[in-house]
């Protein structure tokens, strides 16, 4: 009989990991009765009753599973790290604000049973604040005209995972993963099935300005080189266009010595003009190096604080 595997990360998520491991449970008692399945929470550190919750359920199914993360370390390791700690044939990663709809997972499941490795949930609309989906959509745009890989649109990380692409993200030792990129650039054939995005069932999202900036520019500084390239070419347009003028003042001066006062504000609308694209370029090849230097730390993507449940397959 085939396994599967349902991850969810969480942080601060105590009025919704009941429902939703009921909800999942019943799944696989109605719909899903052919496979056997194990539920494996991960916790990135919550600071309310969470972790209290997850282990009142752990007690009472053995089938479910649980991490402790001793810090928090991240929207995107925690998910990551669980995923290669599932057992199952696949594994499909869920969010635990019920946002991912739980009843996608059967159509998840057929497709992995027609062939798929991977399926992904595709958002076509969403219920959440219309101008973040509106600048969602913008960058998504962006990102994938500028990157030298294909990527998704929309797609969240919500999906079925393969055990071979599970053993794959294991053995890629990358101590600062994107797995929305990772799936683009190393996943085989991929079905997408599209879905409406629910608003959140109750509790606030976690995610704000920063942690939104944080995920684009770590798939912009994973997967472009533009920032790069759009630097050497700025500076040398701008470089050229400075030695023009200067000489168009040169000469112009030499010209008409008396009538023509050089004055200070070209000088200072330069020295601004060119100051700001110079900071911008600086903090841009920043942001590169800070993505390399978490790279080369090589840390580890979690630590652990706590396993519930995982005693059989440590046997």
């Amino acid at each position: 009989m085939k396994k599967i595997s349902i991850l969810i990360p969480t942080y601060n998520e105590e009025d919704n990991v009941t429902p939703l491991h009921a909800a999942v449970t019943k799944l696989f008692s109605d719909q899903l009765r052919k496979y056997e399945y194990e539920v494996v929470f991960i916790d990135n550190k919550s600071t309310d009753k969470t972790r209290e919750r997850i282990s009142e359920i752990c007690h009472k199914d053995k089938r479910t599973k649980a991490i402790f993360n001793a810090k928090n370390f991240g929207q995107f390791n925690s998910p990551y790290y669980g995923l290669t700690q599932t057992t199952g044939d696949c594994t499909v990663l869920l969010c635990a604000d019920f946002q991912d709809p739980v009843e996608l997972i059967p159509e998840f499941v057929r497709e992995w049973e027609n062939g798929y490795k991977i399926v992904c949930g595709i958002k076509t609309t969403s219920r959440e604040n219309g101008f973040v989906y509106f600048l969602r959509t913008i960058y998504y745009k962006l990102i994938k005209k500028m990157s030298r890989v294909e990527q998704i649109e929309h797609f969240t990380g919500f999906g079925l995972y393969d055990k071979s692409f599970i053993c794959t993200l294991a053995n890629l030792n990358d101590s600062a993963p994107f797995l929305r990129g990772i799936v683009a650039e190393l996943g085989p054939d991929r079905k997408l099935i599209e879905y409406q995005q629910a608003k959140r069932k109750t509790g606030k999202t976690k995610n704000n300005w920063y942690s939104l900036y944080d995920a684009a520019m770590l798939s912009f500084t994973s997967y472009t080189k533009i920032g790069l390239r759009l630097a050497t070419i700025v500076g040398f347009v701008m470089s050229a266009i400075s030695m023009l003028i200067a000489l168009i003042y040169l000469v112009l001066k030499l010209i008409s010595w008396d009538q023509f006062p050089m004055g200070t504000a070209p000088i200072l609308i330069g020295v601004f003009i060119f100051g700001s694209i110079q900071l911008f370029f600086i903090g841009l090849l920043g942001e590169y190096i800070l993505n390399i230097n978490t790279r080369l730390l090589n840390r580890p993507l979690v630590v652990e604080e706590e396993r519930i449940n995982f005693e059989e397959d440590e046997k």
